[in-house]
Order: structure tokens, then C-alpha cells, then sequence
């Protein structure tokens, strides 16, 4: 036998549970992902080094040097450009970090490189540029570990000396 409507008493918040917003309930989220954006496209290293290691058995890890060339704030989004260079193979990417979750995207540009590392794949990560798996685009690939740290700018090349032609 179905009870009554009037055997349930409503919910009714407690006092201290309502905010001062004309008595809604709720809570205002205060972190600023737009504002955080602007500041990790000022602030973030341009330069970055570590290793990739493909989880195949047997596979060594390769040396990983990326540098940003473009870093854009777009809404709470930044958006990445720029070179990577993986055990000498070096390849343009295009990604995109996420303010609020710290998710990164980094999807190389080109199909030359090797490693497990084919066109249509991407790295993804939850920690920034810290650290990422490369996503493969096919299942028989089994992916691969991206590492990387803040570095120093690659060292420059060094230049020839120009001719030096006398005056008389």
C-alpha cells in the first residue's frame, strides 16, 4: 500500500549550509582557469629535455629535447606550438594544456618518425609536460612513456668566422 505524500518531510538544508546568496544553497567555485591560462603562457618553460621509452619489450629510452615556440592563453586553454626532436628525428607539434586539469595534449606534425611513433597518434597526459603516454593510433602499438623536465636552451651552434676583407 502506497504511503500518504504527507508522510515525507522535504529536505530542508541546515542554516549553516546556506551561503550568502539570497538563500539557494550551493558554492562558489573561486579558482580562476582563464586567469591561470594567462599565467602558464607567461611563465611556463620554452625549453624542455628528457626521455621517451616505448613500452616494447627490449625498448631503451631515447633522448627528448622539445621547445616551445608559440604559447597562447585561449579561454582556460593554452595553446602549444612548437619543435621536438626525439632520438634525432625532429618533428613540429600542435597541442593544448588545459588550466583547470592540468591535461595535455602534444600531437606530432609530421610521419618520419620511428619508434612506435606514427602519424594519427598523439602523447596525453594529466600532469602538464611533466609526464605523458603516447596514445598510438593503432591497438597493436603498445605506446610509450614521455618524461620531460624544464632545461636549458640548447646550446648554440657555432658560427664561421665571416671573411674579413681589407679596405685598401
Amino acid at each position: 500500500m502506497p504511503l500518504p505524500a504527507d508522510a515525507f518531510v522535504p529536505y530542508t538544508p541546515s542554516r549553516s549550509s546556506l551561503l550568502d546568496d539570497g538563500g539557494i544553497g550551493g558554492t562558489v567555485e573561486t579558482f580562476d582557469p582563464v586567469g591561470r591560462a594567462e599565467l602558464i603562457a607567461a611563465r611556463i618553460p620554452r625549453f624542455w629535455r628528457g626521455n621517451y621509452r616505448p613500452f616494447e619489450r627490449g625498448a631503451t629510452s631515447r633522448p627528448v629535447q622539445l621547445q616551445l615556440d608559440s604559447v597562447v592563453p585561449d579561454g582556460q586553454m593554452v595553446v602549444l606550438r612548437g619543435r621536438m626532436q626525439i632520438a634525432g628525428a625532429e618533428t613540429t607539434f600542435v597541442g593544448n594544456l588545459n588550466a583547470k586539469s592540468d591535461q595535455l595534449d602534444l600531437i606530432p606534425l609530421t610521419e618520419t618518425l620511428d619508434m612506435g611513433l606514427e602519424p594519427g597518434g598523439a602523447f596525453q597526459g594529466l600532469q602538464g609536460l611533466s609526464l605523458s603516454g603516447w596514445g598510438a593510433p593503432r591497438f597493436v602499438s603498445p605506446g610509450g612513456r614521455l618524461q620531460l623536465v624544464p632545461g636549458p636552451p640548447p646550446a648554440p651552434a657555432a658560427a664561421s668566422g665571416g671573411v674579413i676583407r681589407g679596405l685598401w
